[in-house]
């Protein structure tokens, strides 16, 4: 069994910062400054690798009215642009939206064969609806319905579903993955296919807090979390901090401090600074940077990404 003093990582190691560019969460009602079309979300993810983001998460939103969408013909109007302008790594989505089916999940990401997609490590509900008390009106009808919907709805992913997606993806383009753990039983999953050799190291594991359904974000559980990780993956894994809303910046920066990686972006909250809406991925982005290096830690660059994460190349890609 590891112990966190023996996986602790050395001085002077290198942060990977993730940007969550536009998630299907957050609705146009709840910020002006969300991407919505393929314009706006290559611009931002772009500013926000300039900002210090090495790795891009992204997935893809109707134009007309910012609905989530994963129709491939969106990614594939802004993947090629982030691509011509940055050397990111770019992280696609296989969770998609409430709604969507695992073909349809999988759709852009089969398509672009990108170096790294997300995957949820199992199926959980997942509560958007306390939202609705907070916007008296919408400016489109899809949104209220899309927080009422997730009173009564189970994001699934099984066992065979995570299979299909490390089969088609993982091994059929050599993808690999950010494995998105929402509760101490998600690590057990992934750690079930470790043990198979259907997944191998080094994991990027990001431990996530503060989705209703999920474990919730309490200094304990964040601990509880490396705490687990540590015990079922030693030094095979790379760990990183992902908290919604208001509590990004402070599990971040208590993440950091403890040897995670970081990620921020305006999927995962609107906000800057207490009430302060974020006017673009990038002043998060440069928040958590100045964070990090204030605690004399190294931002790490796209190469240093994916060599920490043994990644196949941005030249590997289909976009």
């Amino acid at each position: 069994m590891s112990t966190t003093a023996e996986t602790a990582k050395p001085a002077g190691r290198k942060v990977i910062i993730t940007c969550a560019v536009t998630g299907s969460i957050h609705t146009p009602t709840m910020t002006p400054h969300l991407p919505i079309t393929p314009d706006e979300i290559a611009t931002e993810a772009v500013a926000a690798a300039e900002a210090g983001a090495s790795i891009l998460h992204l997935h893809a939103r109707d134009p007309k009215d910012g609905k989530p969408t994963p129709d491939p013909a969106v990614f594939m109007e802004f993947l090629p642009r982030i691509k011509q302008s940055t050397d990111a790594v770019v992280n696609i989505t296989t969770g998609g939206g409430h709604g969507m089916s695992l073909e349809e999940r999988l759709a852009a990401p089969l398509k672009a064969s990108p170096e790294m997609c997300s995957l949820n490590m199992g199926s959980m509900n997942f509560g958007l609806f306390p939202l609705l008390d907070k916007y008296p009106s919408f400016q489109h009808e899809w949104e209220r319905k899309h927080l009422e919907n997730s009173r009564d709805f189970i994001f699934r992913n099984t066992f065979k579903d995570i299979e299909q997606v490390l089969a088609r993806l993982g091994e059929g383009c050599g993808t690999r993955f950010e494995f998105e753990c929402y509760d101490v039983g998600h690590l057990y999953n992934l750690a079930h296919f470790l043990d198979r050799k259907l997944v191998k190291p080094p994991l990027f594991v990001q431990t996530i807090f503060g989705i209703l359904g999920g474990i919730g974000p309490d200094p304990e559980n964040l601990m509880h979390m490396r705490r687990i990780a540590d015990k079922l993956f030693g030094n095979d894994y790379q760990w990183s901090i992902l908290a919604a809303g208001r509590h990004q910046m402070p599990l971040c920066t208590m993440g950091a401090v403890m040897g995670a990686n970081v990620r921020v972006g305006l999927e995962d909250s609107i906000y800057v600074g207490k009430g302060e809406l974020a006017k673009s991925n990038a002043d998060q982005v440069a928040k958590i940077r100045r964070i990090v290096e204030d605690l004399s830690l190294e931002v790490a660059t796209p190469a240093e990404a994916r060599a920490l994460l043994d990644l196949k190349g941005g030249d590997q890609v289909a976009f």
